[in-house]
């Protein structure tokens, strides 16, 4: 480099003297010695360019092909021109520095994209334009999108989630409601701003928290239930035991209306005490024991089951679809009461209803989550029922206790799962399980 630089100065050195050389005869009117000194004047400086021109294409050429991404250029180092080879030796230099940090950066990036991926958060960032600048794997996920290139794309999902995506501002935290084919989705989405190259960017972070509700949501109705179960059995239990003492005694035979008040009181505490104890089974259930199984055979007995249970010559049960080799990590013995009752329920739902059927379907869906559907072409549920449905002791029959749909979800919930109810489509009401 010294050498160049030596080379370099010298050159311009010997262009200065030149001219003031032609100046100086200029001056003296000396124009036989001019014609000589200005050709050579002439001769130095254009040489001086042409080695300036020469070196700035290489450059150029190495800048452009770092920029293309070009890992083969290299400029030959054994030339005859001494300078002109310590030249190329510099360039080839410059072009491995740059190239390895072009390397560490592409490298950098596929590093905070892995742990972008593996973060249970969607992450998603926006310029002032709406265009996603860069984004991870659970935000497409969470959306139920293949791509994501612009916020527009969003329309597709709801107008909500794309009106709440252009208008989120840093350091804004809201919730998104919106309704897919796996149902109800509540999102909360939290908004930080950074700017990058003078460009302002926004990153808005998004997590599931229909989960977090449910959680809650149940949790809170165990507890209620423990307490009631608890009270009224405290107070049920000395009834009981004592009308059954009182009916033993000689004279409450001999008294005909003490005898049947007894009874009656005694009929009436144990139908309580059996009542209260089916409630218990919201918090008592087992703690899920999953093994691998086959879906078919499964869905097949859920059939026989059903139509062994429930005697409707109206009513077919068809399956309808089932993915080759389907199988399924779950507790089945807690499965088939999910199951159970959903069948039930859709056999209950139809009625006496002419060409009554139920159909269920199997299949892996884009995000590996096995999704067993019960659909039922029964009377459409109404909107303020499907938003209760799910509720412990909700139920529109005149005998239901209103915990059946409310224990489904609990078992699916212990078991990693969840159930849903789709929205209403093609005249068929369906419910989903998915594991």
């Amino acid at each position: 480099m010294k050498r160049y630089l030596n080379t370099f100065w010298a050159r311009l050195a010997i262009v200065l003297l030149m001219a003031g050389i032609c100046v100086w005869l200029i001056t003296e009117y000396n124009w036989l010695w001019l014609t000589v000194a200005f050709p050579t004047l002439v001769w130095t400086v254009w040489s001086f360019y042409r080695l300036y021109t020469y070196h700035t294409r290489k450059v150029a050429f190495l800048l452009d092909a770092i920029e293309n991404d070009d890992p083969a250029v290299h400029f030959y180092e054994h030339v005859v021109d001494k300078d002109a080879s310590k030249v190329n030796v510099m360039l080839n230099r410059i072009a491995c520095i740059l190239q390895n940090i072009k390397k560490e950066t592409v490298q950098r990036e596929k590093y905070y994209e892995l742990i972008m991926d593996f973060v249970e958060t969607g992450i998603v960032v926006l310029d002032d334009k709406g265009n996603v600048f860069q984004k991870n794997q659970k935000v497409l996920k969470l959306l139920g999108l293949e791509v994501l290139t612009h916020v527009k794309q969003l329309s597709r999902i709801s107008d909500n989630v794309e009106k709440a995506f252009i208008e989120a501002m840093p350091g804004q935290k809201q919730q998104v409601e919106y309704t897919t084919e796996r149902g109800m989705v509540n999102l909360s989405m939290r908004v930080s701003g950074i700017t990058i190259q003078d460009k302002p960017l926004r990153i808005i972070a998004l997590n599931d928290i229909n989960h977090e509700l449910d959680e809650r949501e149940i949790d809170s109705w165990i507890r209620l239930t423990r307490v009631l179960t608890h009270e009224m059995m405290n107070s049920l239990t000395p009834v009981t035991s004592l009308s059954e003492t009182l009916l033993g005694l000689p004279g409450a035979q001999q008294d005909e209306e003490l005898r049947q008040g007894l009874e009656t009181i005694h009929a009436t505490g144990k139908g309580l005490v059996n009542f209260v104890m089916s409630y218990r089974k919201l918090t008592r259930l087992p703690s899920p024991e999953p093994t691998l199984f086959d879906v078919r055979p499964f869905l097949e007995r859920m059939i026989q089951l059903a139509l062994h249970q429930h005697l409707y010559p109206n009513i077919h049960i068809v399956l309808e679809e089932v993915q080759e080799d389907l199988m399924v990590f779950a507790d089945e013995s807690l499965l088939t009461q999910v199951m159970t009752n959903l069948l039930k329920n859709a056999v209950q739902a139809i009625g006496d209803t002419s060409e009554g059927k139920i159909r269920l379907r199997a299949y892996c869906d884009d995000q590996d989550m096995v999704r067993i559907e019960v659909s039922n072409n029964g009377p459409k549920i109404a909107l303020e029922v499907a938003e209760q449905m799910f509720v412990p002791f909700f139920t529109t029959k005149e005998e239901g206790s209103g915990i059946g749909l409310s224990l489904s979800k609990q078992i699916m919930r212990l078991q990693g799962g969840s159930i849903a109810l789709l929205p209403y489509k093609d005249e068929w009401t369906t419910f989903v399980v998915m594991l």
